[in-house]
């Protein structure tokens, strides 16, 4: 079954950038990377603070949509709801250099 995400990125300036991919991993090694030129490479937000995982992608991009519609201070509680401390949840994704950590998904 495939899954869709939903996802915070950010920095040690609390920076954010939402978006979607239906490949969590290998779209976060991008961003880590910079290998996706745009927001996220221009400011360097390099940690993933937050996600959901959804079963189609009408609702993914319906739940991205109305998160990029909230205020500022709404995404920060959603966030510190779960990541109080906004911890990169992918740190220990890629600590292993010989697997492609997006070949588990």
């Amino acid at each position: 079954m495939k899954w869709y995400y939903v996802y915070i990125m950010s920095n040690k300036a609390h920076r954010l950038y939402i978006g979607i991919t239906s490949k969590l991993r290998k779209r976060v090694f991008e961003h880590k990377n910079k290998l996706l030129p745009g927001f996220t490479s221009q400011y360097n937000l390099p940690w993933l603070v937050y996600y959901e995982r959804y079963r189609n992608a009408r609702s993914a991009i319906g739940r991205e949509k109305q998160l990029k519609g909230w205020t500022r201070a709404c995404k920060v509680a959603l966030i510190e709801a779960e990541n109080p401390h906004w911890l990169d949840l992918a740190a220990e994704w890629f600590e292993n250099p010989n697997h492609a950590p997006w070949e588990t998904e």
